[in-house]
């Protein structure tokens, strides 16, 4: 018995010295039952699925290439999150999903995703798929008519979704997030 405790009290030692995780910064949500995936094509009118970045922790960001003030500033944002994560951004797959898919053609996304950051992909389908996606990601969107050369607005949901390399949805990101939050959370996201 003696000896049995001998060896099993240094192990339970090691044990308790564990560190505790560290807490993420953006809201969790681990666990969630949503956003399980997506269809939709690029802006080089390649299907793209979820399943096609694993290894990599992914930003999906839902918006539309008209917008005045969200859309552009968190995909501005975005851009600094890679810059900051140097050679650690290759690991990092940020996806702009449009809402509204009426004018944003594979080419108007080309022309502006990439604009943002090279790696960044502008993904898009017809209205049925779009309503599918944010059905399934719980994204608001609601069209706004307005005067001048838009026609219309979306007002939309304007935060972003991030996915772990395995592909599990980990964490919701404010629009308003700061750069310094998102990259801890990338970072610790890749370390498993």
């Amino acid at each position: 018995m003696r000896r049995r405790l001998f060896l099993t009290l240094p192990l339970a030692l090691l044990g308790a010295c564990k560190p505790a995780p560290v807490a993420l910064r953006n809201t969790d949500l681990t666990g969630a039952s949503f956003a399980r995936g997506l269809e939709l094509s690029d802006h080089h009118g390649h299907p793209r699925s979820l399943a096609d970045f694993r290894g990599k922790a992914v930003v999906v960001f839902f918006g539309y290439t008209s917008c005045p003030d969200i859309c552009p500033t968190m995909l501005a944002r975005l851009a600094e999150v890679m810059k900051v994560m140097g050679d650690e951004a290759g690991r990092v797959q940020v996806l702009f999903v449009t809402l509204d898919p009426e004018r944003d053609s594979a080419e108007r996304l080309k022309a502006f995703v990439p604009w943002f950051h090279p790696s960044f992909l502008g993904l898009r389908g017809d209205a049925g798929q779009i309503k599918t996606v944010t059905e399934e990601f719980r994204v608001f969107s609601a069209r706004k008519e307005v005067g001048g050369e838009l026609g219309y607005v979306l007002d939309h949901s304007s935060g972003a979704y991030v996915f772990d390399p395995a592909g599990h949805l980990r964490l919701y990101v404010k629009d308003t997030a700061s750069v310094e939050d998102i990259v801890a959370d990338l970072r610790q996201l890749l370390r498993g």
